[in-house]
């Protein structure tokens, strides 16, 4: 099978040719091959002794997964022509994108398994980006299969979900994926979820905290509301009325998470009631919050993370003295320097206070607090942090009553000259082609440093696992092994046989012993 690259790829200063892309035009070249040539490219090697074979899928994500330069600057190719269409340029993740769907089109419906391990694979995968190839793929697939299909995968993701025994990325993952999937699912599957992992179940909640309920049909999306909702709040209420254990905040969690769910995906469902019951309990649970609690636990700080923006939903009914309660935590906390999750809790929770009007009595305390916590969030050296504080602070200003605040927290000219840059859309400093290149290549050093990591600490934790049966061996002349091995238990059972109805004949030891001469024989020989 001949293969020839598109020569049109642009590809800056030295730089080489992705891997990937390689196995991409492999790729493209499979669907005219007959079946038994395309299950050799997508399947893996079983045997134990043998070289180990790698199929077509796993090496396309693996090989993708050392793309971080070519993804960053990012590198372009030619894209795939439509009638009527100008052919365009399309980055590396497109390219790969566009043609792993497209070979899934049209390869036999029996290399469907070989393919499902290879989406899963990816998708656990600690490369984000290699995730969410896989996802997108995964996504294309319910849509060109059936809905049965779909349906099939949604219940599978689900069951992995609620199988993962704590937080880490493989389960943020799958939370990803089961969220775009269930958009996928026709209707009457989605009736039959709802039935086999009803939201009025509280070991189901892991999964509705994932779930968007825009998803859901109207009706069945204000029954999932309501039983969420009512399972969630009670469950909350009867933490609260316990034995109270900060250490153990795993499953309190999961409830506020799935609040948190009701509240993004479906906040127009809640009638008054049900928003009252979520703020009353989210103002109970803040009560027990202090700042060395906060910093000395992390399941305590998920808490506040989650606490954060179910109050921000209902800041507009908020008294004031919890207001101020919340604001003057954050501002402890900032100082010293909580994790990064916190701090973006906290840029999503005060960026809710853009269009709130704080009573003149509660305006002397929370006013410098509130220009406190955006100056330091502004100055933080996190890009992503800072990304959302520039993010959260324009909201703020452009609906705040109260603009006298405005200027006080860009006291810092950095501070300022980072704000103006990014209302003008202005990048702060240019950067040559020759740098930029440079810069990513150091920066896919870095990459392959810490993958190597991943991949060292998973090799580890394989050897743990049981080692699996070694495959059988086929040997020459097995069969014929057999059929003599056979003959020979024969004539012995029929020598027993005979033993039992009759005296034996003076020469039988003496046979017996030379075949016993020869039994050893060819033992020593096998040894």
């Amino acid at each position: 099978m001949q293969v020839v690259l598109d020569s049109k790829l642009e590809l800056p200063c030295d730089l080489q040719l992705p891997q990937c892309l390689l196995l991409v035009v492999i790729m493209d070249k499979l669907p005219a091959q007959p079946d038994h040539v395309q299950a050799l490219w997508c399947t893996e090697s079983r045997l134990s002794d043998a070289a180990a074979r790698v199929s077509l899928f796993r090496a396309v994500f693996c090989s993708f997964e050392q793309c971080a330069g070519e993804l960053s600057l990012p590198v372009h190719l030619r894209g795939v022509q439509s009638k009527g269409q100008v052919d365009v340029a399309v980055t590396l993740y497109q390219h790969v994108c566009v043609h792993l769907c497209a070979f899934i089109t049209s390869f036999p419906p029996s290399l469907f398994p070989e393919l499902d391990v290879a989406l899963l694979n990816a998708v656990l995968s600690a490369n984000m980006i290699t995730s969410l190839l896989a996802m997108d793929v995964w996504c294309f697939l319910s849509r060109y299969g059936t809905a049965e299909l779909c349906a099939h995968h949604v219940t599978i993701v689900a069951q992995l979900i609620k199988s993962c025994p704590g937080e880490c990325y493989q389960l943020t993952n799958l939370s990803i994926l089961l969220r775009r999937l269930f958009f996928f699912m026709a209707p009457p599957q989605q009736v039959e979820f709802v039935q086999k992992f009803s939201p009025k179940a509280a070991e189901n909640l892991p999964l509705w905290q994932c779930i968007s309920l825009q998803a859901l049909p109207a009706e069945l999306r204000k029954g999932a509301v309501c039983d969420v909702t009512r399972v969630g709040i009670t469950r909350c209420r009867e933490w609260l009325s316990s034995r109270r254990t900060w250490g153990e905040l795993e499953s309190l969690n999961t409830l506020l998470s799935a609040l948190l769910a009701v509240c993004n995906s479906a906040h127009e469902a809640l009638d008054v009631p049900q928003q009252t019951a979520i703020m009353e309990t989210g103002s109970q649970l803040w009560a027990f919050l202090n700042t060395n609690l906060v910093t000395g636990q992390p399941h305590v700080q998920q808490t506040l993370s989650l606490l954060l923006p179910l109050l921000g939903f209902f800041v507009h009914t908020l008294d004031p003295h919890l207001l101020s309660q919340v604001v003057t935590l954050q501002t402890s906390l900032l100082k010293l320097e909580p994790p990064d999750h916190v701090r973006l809790a906290v840029l999503d929770f005060v960026s809710s206070l853009g269009k709130f009007f704080i009573p003149q009595a509660f305006q002397d305390k929370l006013l410098p607090s509130l220009s406190s916590i955006f100056a330091l969030l502004l100055a933080d050296r996190n890009w992503i942090v800072e990304q959302h504080s520039l993010e959260a602070f324009t909201q703020f200003a452009e609906g705040t009553n109260h603009e006298e605040i405005v200027p006080q927290c860009l006291r810092s000219e950095d501070t300022r000259n980072k704000v103006v840059s990014f209302l003008e859309k202005t990048g702060l400093g240019d950067e040559t082609a020759v740098a930029r290149v440079e810069r990513v290549k150091q920066e896919k050093v870095i990459f392959q440093e810490h993958f190597a990591k991943v991949a060292v600490e998973a090799a580890k934790w394989l050897s743990l696992q049981p080692d699996a049966k070694r495959a059988r061996r086929e040997f020459p002349l097995e069969e014929e092994y057999r059929s003599a091995l056979q003959a020979a238990s024969g004539a012995l059972e029929a020598v027993e046989s005979l033993l039992q109805k009759a005296p034996a004949p003076d020469w039988l030891p003496q046979k017996m012993e030379m075949l016993q001469e020869r039994l050893d024989e060819l033992r020593r020989r096998l040894l």
